[in-house]
């Protein structure tokens, strides 16, 4: 009796178990990676297009979609900001007439 109770037991567990499984090995059609929280992970190098060019809401969506981040902003030379690194941020460093002189994530 305990073999057979064993035994209904193993197959339940396995057949619970192979639904957990995925039956398809194809890639996705647009790699992006991601972060521990989900989030798609930022690539600053995607963005440097702006460098050079004037801060706009237009320019500002342009670089983020580009970046494949999350967020984005518009840092200029007095602003504050917060000391921690979100790797989904896109920052755009603008000087004092608001021309973007750098592009980094975090």
């Amino acid at each position: 009796m305990p073999w057979k109770l064993a035994s209904l037991g193993t197959l339940f567990a396995v057949v619970m178990l192979s639904g957990c499984s995925t039956g398809t090995t194809e890639p996705a059609a647009d790699p992006v990676t991601t972060t521990d929280t989900g989030h798609s992970r930022c690539e600053a190098n995607a963005a440097e297009f702006a460098i050079g060019k004037q801060a706009s809401p237009e320019l500002l969506e342009q670089a983020r979609k580009r970046a494949g981040a999350q967020n984005a902003r518009f840092l200029q030379p007095n602003d504050m900001v917060t000391l921690e690194y979100r790797s989904d941020r896109l920052n755009l460093n603008t000087d004092a007439n608001r021309v973007v002189i750098r592009v980094n994530c975090g």
